[in-house]
């Protein structure tokens, strides 16, 4: 009996389970019970309902029919005695709730069927309408019928359109097209809620410095060694971190400053990716990365905004909103993030899963890029038609947006990361300690040493030689065995082996690391090949399809006329020696002088934790790619009435440049303020960023709009013949042996790279803070 009636209530749960099943909803923030026709039809559901009350009804009788019949068995027994009658209530009690359950699910079924029908109703005037369905002729909408064509074709390709609720009707493509992406006109008969003025949105959080990086340290996570690498570094520099924090704090003497949500996805770290630096975090592979994105993790934190941290694709998906799919359709919900700081593997993640989403979100990115991107290879279409199409470029975003581990070229914006500081008892130990006849070679894989034994045996002559080459059994046959070889060092006792050494000496790669500014910041001399001829996309294989061109330019910085560019040109002698190796007299001689030269640790203020913090803030402050201004008219399109505004620019008390005419009224809303700018015209073999640096200022991307004008021309002293409008990344210039001007008809391919022996460029031009280059003197 027990069993009998177990198996009768475990039978009721069974239904009641499956009805919830046949009625769960299909689409996110359902309820279970939510009843669609598309999921379940009306017979169906009516049936459904039947059949449970009908197993109900029938169980009831075989309860009843045992019950019974156990009575009666009793009775002729005569063992009335052994049952009393507080056996049996149990199983009345149970009976008393089957029977209401039953006539709650009679009670719900007369009620479903009245849904139903009147559901059939609706259905019947709105299939009426879905047959009657046709793609509306509005010109506001050019590109509905081609839409609408795609989808008859391909509505199956992807789930995600099933599941906004295409079912291969002509209304539902309609319904999607209008509702979900944009490229049709609303249709008249859908029910749309008449719009009611929103309230002002609530005051945002403001941003306040942080005083313990334990909660960002949670964030990051477990289960990769980049990871555990990544946290270690930022537990190592955490005092750092908090003093520079404080110091920044008082700069900004109290400023307001919102708090941004901010979603960091390491691309490069996901498994669809490879992940190839995780496995080579052991084993002496490049760090880099990691140290600049420890270091990007550990300033947003302390400038006070929210973040979330992902390093696989699933939790980008979930954090975006992407719907189920394969990427076709946009995201069910407005982007939660003010901004999202990625990498080019990220990005194409991004691009594959976010649909038409991915346009309207993209100003919101930020895309570090450790070589940076040039204008000339961001832009898709000129790009492909100019031959500069690489693998990595062709995104069409502002070029600002990208994000580099050196001022490569003030087109991007600087990021960098940050060295350790020392304190003035530190600097004082380590000049005392200071071996003057031991070198450590940068280099920790051994291929680099390959083919190094010429420099090593003249090196040896002079000074002791330590390595740190990762390897795991036997000593690599590529160092020699006069070297002192400590294998991989964790960080710290890396750290200590710089302070020691007199000499840090690099054989031409890795390209532009962190580790020469370390070492430099440690007491230690760098000494570097000079490459003649430099270094670039046209020559060598490294930088190949790379969206940089590096192209050289006489003097010019940036272009990789030795391992580490930025060293040469920014921090140079005494700290830092470029020689040609291949002149061993050369070489030799620059050893020498570098054992008698004594050298205070020297780090660069943009790369203390201080500058780093000061530049992010600023980038976040100003930095705004959702409202690009647009520019003037062309010729072509200007009518006749049309007068252009007389020019805010003006001509300096010397006559060799323009400046900002203090007449010029307001200044407009701009950063860098345009009170910094400065316009030169260049020498045909020089770049922008050359032509600014020998004035002792920097190129400005931004200011290019404002010479974007032919009365600019006219101000400078250059004689037009001819003005075209032309996408050119060298625009706007003059080709002076014809007479003709040319301007600017792209915005993205405005250009602080490139030059032309044909053209003398108009570039705009800025100053900047002492030891921050990224930030001009009142961009604070």
């Amino acid at each position: 009996r027990i069993f009998v009636l177990g198996i009768g209530f475990f039978t009721l749960c069974f239904l009641m389970t499956s009805l919830g099943g046949q009625f769960s909803a299909k689409r996110l923030g359902d309820s279970p019970f939510t009843i669609r026709t598309e999921v379940m039809g009306a017979l169906e559901s009516r049936g459904v309902l039947r059949r449970m009350s009908d197993m109900l009804e029938m169980l009831m009788k075989k309860m009843d029919i045992l019950a019974r019949l156990e009575n009666s068995t009793d009775f002729h027994k005569g063992d009335e005695a052994r049952f009393p009658l507080d056996r049996f209530q149990p199983a009345a009690g149970l009976m008393e709730r089957i029977q209401a359950i039953a006539q709650n699910v009679s009670d719900i079924a007369i009620k479903v069927d009245q849904i139903l029908r009147n559901s059939l109703l609706n259905g019947k005037v709105m299939e009426g309408r879905r047959d009657q369905c046709e793609v509306p002729r509005d010109p506001k909408y050019p590109d509905c019928a081609g839409k609408v064509e795609w989808m008859r074709a391909r509505w199956t390709s992807d789930p995600c359109y099933a599941f906004f609720g295409v079912d291969g009707t002509e209304c539902s493509f309609l319904i999607y097209l209008s509702e979900v992406e944009w490229f049709c006109p609303p249709l008249p008969w859908r029910n749309r809620t008449v719009a009611v003025p929103s309230p002002p949105p609530p005051p945002r959080a403001q941003a306040a410095f942080r005083r313990d990086l334990a909660r960002l340290l949670e964030l990051i996570g477990t289960g990769k060694e980049s990871l555990s690498f990544m946290k270690k570094r930022i537990r190592h520099l955490a005092q750092q971190w908090l003093r520079a924090a404080r110091r920044l704090e008082q700069k900004l003497a109290g400023r307001q400053r919102d708090q941004k949500h901010i979603l960091i996805h390491i691309g490069f770290l996901t498994e669809e990716s490879g992940d190839v630096f995780s496995p080579r975090v052991l084993k002496g592979g490049p760090l880099g990365e990691m140290v600049q994105w420890a270091d990007i993790l550990a300033a947003l934190f302390m400038l006070g905004h929210s973040l979330r941290v992902t390093v696989s694709l699933k939790e980008l998906q979930s954090h975006l909103g992407v719907p189920p799919g394969r990427g076709n359709c946009p995201l069910t919900s407005p982007l939660p993030f003010d901004l999202i700081y990625t990498d080019y593997h990220g990005l194409q993640q991004m691009k594959q899963h976010m649909g038409l989403s991915f346009k309207k979100y993209r100003c919101r990115v930020r895309v570090i890029d450790t070589f940076g991107t040039e204008p000339a290879y961001n832009h898709e279409e000129y790009a492909t038609l100019r031959g500069y199409r690489t693998n990595w470029g062709y995104w069409n975003l502002q070029p600002a947006q990208f994000m580099t581990m050196f001022p490569h070229t003030p087109d991007n914006s600087f990021m960098g990361f940050v060295s350790e500081e020392l304190n003035q008892t530190e600097r004082q130990l380590i000049k005392a300690n200071k071996v003057s006849s031991m070198a450590v070679v940068y280099g920790k894989e051994a291929s680099i040493w390959k083919g190094k034994e010429k420099f090593l045996a003249i090196l040896n002559k002079y000074m002791e030689i330590h390595g740190t080459v990762y390897y795991e059994t036997q000593r690599p046959p590529e160092v020699p065995a006069f070297v002192k070889n400590h294998g991989l060092l964790p960080q710290h006792e890396f750290q200590q082996l710089l302070r020691k050494a007199k000499l840090f000496i690099g054989f031409g790669f890795p390209y532009e690391g962190p580790a020469p500014l370390e070492a430099i910041a440690n007491g230690c001399v760098f000494l570097q090949a000079r490459f003649n001829p430099p270094h670039s996309s046209l020559n060598h294989e490294f930088f190949r399809g790379k969206p940089t061109s590096r192209e050289a330019t006489g003097t010019a910085v940036f272009q990789v006329s030795s391992q580490h560019p930025y060293a040469e040109d920014f921090i140079g002698k005494p700290h830092v020696w470029t020689v040609d190796y291949n002149n061993s007299e050369e070489f030799e001689a620059a050893i020498k002088t570098i054992m008698r030269t004594q050298v205070d640790p020297y780090l660069p203020y943009e790369y203390t934790c201080e500058g780093m913090l000061e530049r992010i803030h600023a980038y976040i402050q100003h930095q705004d790619f959702c409202t690009t201004p647009s520019l003037p008219p062309s010729p072509k399109t200007k009518s006749p009435a049309m007068q252009s505004p007389p020019s805010p620019l003006a001509l300096s008390p010397n006559a060799t440049h323009l400046v900002w005419s203090p007449s010029a009224g307001r200044a407009p809303q701009a950063w860098p303020p345009v009170a910094s700018l400065q316009a030169w015209v260049s020498e045909p073999q020089h770049t922008c960023t050359e032509t600014c640096r020998r004035h002792g200022l920097v190129c400005e991307p931004t200011f290019f709009r404002f010479l974007n004008k032919e009365e600019v021309f006219l101000q400078l002293s250059i004689a037009c013949d001819s003005t075209e409008y032309e996408m050119n990344h060298l625009y706007p210039a003059v080709a002076e042996n014809v007479r003709e001007c040319y301007l600017q008809k792209e915005p993205l391919l405005f250009s602080c790279a490139g030059y032309n022996t044909k053209y003398r460029r108009l570039c705009p031009c800025r100053d900047f803070r002492q030891g921050q280059v990224a930030l001009c003197r009142d961009c604070l």
